[in-house]
């Protein structure tokens, strides 16, 4: 199977844009997913010291098919961000980087390099393999945002490596008559396509914002894994309160459509969901493959200098 290509939007899609913008389509949901599980992350660092939460564990990662790992980090301390993430591999998935806010500096043994800015994401394919550094440009004020690996079918682990950021301004983005505003990462949204679409795991990655008092209403197709997780204020999904920081598993209900968010007070959320792989899923570090022998592999190719080697 060929890797779907990405697809850029160059311009936002926003209730303030000109008219030629497209506008969100209504699309009801009539039989709403109910919260499984609440699911508090685990405070940890990474790379150079980085402190962050990881949300989404390695525990979780049958259950959340084909996500691997989703990681929440935030502070206003330099010394909790300063050092980043020195170069380090990456096989077999790919990396999904939204930043918040803060400065990020992404180079990789590909040749890639890009400046990941406030309201940017950053999407890579590391394939057969990459080494990148992804280091703060800023020595005050606050960092935030998340990063989601995604994983890649079995046909997909060797391919080449690939990689595009994409400003705030040119993920598609687009507000409902109530007011809350959405940017479509990946998927779409009431008709709204996002800048990244995948043909396989069929990714959809929203951040919605929501003022208080307002219903927000997403369709997600039935054989989808998927979850949510609030990073200010709380939702309410089913009944079931969402609190701040946590992460509610969605239950895949037969026969349900999508998803119904409530918000009493103002709130902002990011909604992932995918088409799961039901694919053996063997991790060390940062090799994600299907088989030991693979993983195995990885590493010999990372110690003998291979897993970033430039091919044409």
């Amino acid at each position: 199977m060929s890797h779907s290509a990405p697809t850029a939007v160059t311009a936002s899609s926003t209730s303030s844009s000109s008219s030629n913008s497209p506008s969100p389509v209504i699309s009801p949901v009539s039989r709403p997913r109910s919260v499984e599980r609440l699911v508090k992350g685990q405070a940890t660092s990474d790379g150079a010291g980085v402190k962050l939460i990881r949300v989404l564990t390695q525990d979780l990662q049958h259950r959340l098919d084909p996500f691997l790992m989703l990681d929440a980090f935030g502070s206003d301390q330099p010394d909790d961000y300063i050092a980043g993430f020195p170069d380090h591999p990456h096989r077999g998935f790919e990396t999904v980087t939204y930043m918040i806010a803060g400065r990020m500096l992404h180079r990789d043994s590909a040749g890639n390099e890009g400046l990941l800015q406030n309201g940017g994401v950053q999407w890579m394919t590391a394939g057969r393999g990459v080494i990148h550094s992804e280091i703060p440009q800023q020595d005050h004020g606050a960092m935030e945002g998340f990063q989601l690996w995604l994983n890649l079918h079995s046909s997909e682990k060797m391919q080449a490596p690939w990689y595009r950021d994409f400003q705030n301004g040119q993920l598609p983005q687009f507000t409902t008559p109530e007011g809350v505003a959405v940017t479509v990462i990946a998927g779409s949204s009431h008709g709204i396509s996002g800048a990244v679409t995948r043909s396989i795991t069929e990714p959809v990655y929203l951040d919605v914002h929501m003022p208080h008092g307002t219903r927000f209403e997403q369709q997600i197709p039935e054989g989808h894994n998927a979850f949510l997780y609030v990073y200010r204020g709380e939702v309410t999904v089913a009944g079931q309160t969402v609190p701040l920081q946590r992460m509610a598993i969605l239950a895949n209900t037969p026969q349900s459509d999508g998803l119904v968010v409530e918000a009493a007070a103002d709130a902002k959320w990011i909604l992932v969901a995918g088409k799961p792989l039901h694919e053996p899923i063997v991790q060390y570090g940062p090799f994600v493959m299907n088989t030991k022998d693979e993983i195995i592999q990885a590493m010999t190719d990372f110690r003998n200098g291979r897993l970033g080697e430039r091919t044409e």
